[in-house]
């Protein structure tokens, strides 16, 4: 979808945000992502489109790190949420799975991001494709995506 990779583009231009737009290899999952881009895991801004009821809500962690249920179930005043499905985020979105940025604010939902990811000199996710990537500042993600801050995620299990 390189028209929303264009109005990412736009919306950064517009706030004077300094970023930088890449090409590559189609990439499924965040650690193919940051293998790919040559990063840690944990500079990757992972967008989970999240459906509680019949609301729909896009909540951005890092990349290595799981979301955090309990926080989005307060978050949302609700008792039970789940993440869409892969059709569901197709209809809300026009998106695959591992395309989605953290800009819901550019496909009419509401973001909330994880504020770990402020802290990340740069942060990188997919721009509406498989094989586009953007790069910018972490602490000029709130703003571009109009979101809220908070603490929406957590470490993930050992293994």
């Amino acid at each position: 979808m390189d028209n929303l990779t264009q109005k990412i583009e736009s919306r950064l231009k517009e706030l004077g945000v300094a970023y930088k737009l890449s090409h590559h290899e189609p990439v499924a999952t965040s650690a193919d992502a940051a293998r790919v881009r040559g990063v840690a895991l944990s500079s990757g801004a992972k967008a989970l489109l999240v459906k509680a009821n019949e609301v729909y809500a896009l909540f951005v962690v890092p990349a290595n790190r799981q979301l955090d249920w309990r926080a989005v179930k307060a978050t949302l005043t609700c008792k039970n949420a789940r993440l869409a499905t892969e059709e569901e985020l197709l209809e809300k979105t026009g998106l695959i799975k591992g395309s989605v940025p953290p800009f819901g604010n550019l496909l009419g939902l509401p973001v909330y991001v994880d504020g770990d990811l402020g802290e990340e000199e740069l942060v990188r996710f997919n721009a509406g494709s498989l094989t586009s990537s953007i790069e910018m500042p972490g602490g000029d993600l709130l703003n571009a995506v109009e979101g809220e801050w908070g603490s929406y995620s957590k470490p993930p299990k050992a293994e």
